[in-house]
């Protein structure tokens, strides 16, 4: 039933409402949020589109860090999806580190409609300490935020086995996490009703 929820929202349509980098210039609160955060070419823009069903809706690139500002996306008027900037992208200079941190943190405490963080992990990699970092921030912010596991595809089953269970222990270490570890392929589609299931149950309920 979650699946088939999650099927019938995402398969409306979704349009670009609002981009800022600024706090004082975000819109006002309305939709529940849910916002999707992680490092640089984690596949944010990717996810987002496999979600929706659309090619472009999120603007996808090879080059790390293109995202630079909150990107708010409103899903059949249930819902608001918010792109966040990447962190950790290693060329960035330490004043944008900064700045993403100030700006994301004010963000995530202060935004009342903010209903759930997607935190991307990619499945091919280590976890890396900006990662760590930013679990620690959305503790402290005391927002709940659910793992995703991307780019699964490219993973053996063995390893991928082992990488699932390597988070789920993790995130039990954090205040905030959910301990379910959600795995995807924004290539192949693995996982994806299944999160689509997850982010209706935090939609505005059909009227």
């Amino acid at each position: 039933m979650a699946i088939e929820a999650g099927r019938l929202l995402f398969a409306a349509e979704c349009r670009f409402i609002f981009a800022t980098q600024r706090l004082d210039d975000l819109p006002p609160p309305g939709l529940p949020e849910v916002a999707f955060a992680g490092r640089s070419n984690v596949g944010k823009s990717s996810l987002i589109n496999a979600l929706t069903g659309r090619n472009a809706l999120a603007r996808t690139s090879s080059t790390p860090g293109r995202t630079k500002q909150l990107n708010f996306f409103d899903l059949g008027g249930r819902l608001c999806l918010v792109d966040m900037p990447g962190y950790g992208y290693a060329q960035a200079a330490k004043e944008v580190k900064e700045d993403w941190q100030e700006l994301m943190f004010t963000y995530l405490r202060a935004r009342p409609t903010l209903r759930r963080v997607i935190l991307l992990l990619d499945a091919r990699i280590e976890v890396k300490e900006s990662d760590l970092a930013v679990m620690g921030l959305l503790d402290r912010a005391a927002v709940i935020y659910e793992v995703v596991l991307t780019k699964a595809d490219s993973v053996k089953p063995t390893a991928l086995r082992a990488k699932i269970a390597e988070v789920q222990k993790l995130a039990r270490k954090h205040a905030a996490a959910l301990t379910e570890v959600r795995t995807t392929s924004s290539e192949t589609g693995f996982g994806i009703p299944e999160l689509r299931g997850d982010l209706e149950a935090l939609a505005e309920p059909v009227s």
